[in-house]
């Protein structure tokens, strides 16, 4: 039912409908992209589609990117008509055309995971808008999912979904270093696609639950005084409280502020929306 707020994007195995503007508009930024030799993978609706077989609508093109080749991205964009800027330094440069928006993706946007080239490089490549590029992989889509745990928006069914999907071809060393050392939040998303897909469960290896079920139990079993309060990398918002007047530790302050690859405004037209 709805609540008369904006309505959220429903899943289909049917593709959106495309404007020919967008459809052209997007095309000619891959085409650009992949002339120019830029590094990067689709993500987003594209690749959740390449993944799980589902689409939603998306009005947007999502990009991941290495942070120092966002300037190279942003010549591109801007032959192709777009104003460039950076919205957060940490993770996402855009570009935007009218309605039309790309988002280039560097990062996660509570500074604990950074895009690197291996990214690009284990990319599979699909067919998007009709051209052949590389759409970012299942375990580099987890992981860059992980924490998108706020109040006004939550991937785990995602996640859930791309496990449903993959869970039994994935390479769980490379999903296990990537999300080091928040583990926890992987054990997490996992329970969930447990509870949802209780059919599904054996998909997981059977090592990867003894694992994390027995450092979860350690983990309670003799808890680390040296662990601080990690609430502000869930939503800083919903646990603003906790920092500004029960004296908790902002660490996604800290990591921000400290994050070691700040995109630069290098080819920006425009400052930020």
């Amino acid at each position: 039912m709805s609540d008369g707020s904006t309505e959220l994007p429903v899943t289909s195995s049917e593709e959106p409908s495309w404007a020919p503007e967008a459809y052209e508009c997007y095309q000619g930024v891959l085409k650009g992209l992949l002339a120019a030799g830029v590094p990067f993978a689709v993500s987003g609706g594209f690749a959740f589609h390449h993944h799980t077989g589902i689409w939603r609508t998306t009005k947007d093109l999502d990009l991941v990117i290495p942070p120092d080749a966002v300037p190279r991205a942003f010549e591109v964009l801007v032959r192709e008509g777009f104003e460039t800027y950076v919205q957060d330094p940490v993770w996402l440069a855009k570009a935007r055309r009218g309605e039309y928006f790309v988002d280039l993706i560097t990062g996660v946007g509570n500074a604990t995971l950074t895009v690197e080239q291996s990214w690009i490089d284990r990319a599979q490549e699909d067919e998007v808008l009709g051209m052949r590029c590389k759409v970012l992989a299942a375990e580099e889509m987890i992981a860059s999912k992980m924490f998108v745990t706020r109040r006004e928006r939550f991937d785990g069914a995602d996640i859930a979904h791309l496990l449903r999907s993959s869970a039994a071809s994935l390479d769980w060393d490379r999903l296990r270093m990537l999300t080091e050392p928040h583990w926890q939040m992987l054990y997490w998303h996992l329970v969930l696609f447990a509870y949802i897909f209780p059919s599904c469960v054996r998909d997981v290896p059977a090592g990867m639950w003894r694992e994390l079920t027995e450092s979860f139990n350690q983990s309670v079993a003799a808890p680390s005084d040296r662990e601080s309060f990690r609430g502000t990398l869930i939503d800083p918002k919903m646990f603003a409280i906790d920092v500004n007047e029960w004296g908790e530790r902002d660490v996604y302050r800290e990591l921000w502020e400290n994050y070691p690859h700040p995109l630069k405004e290098q080819n920006t037209t425009r400052s930020k929306e």
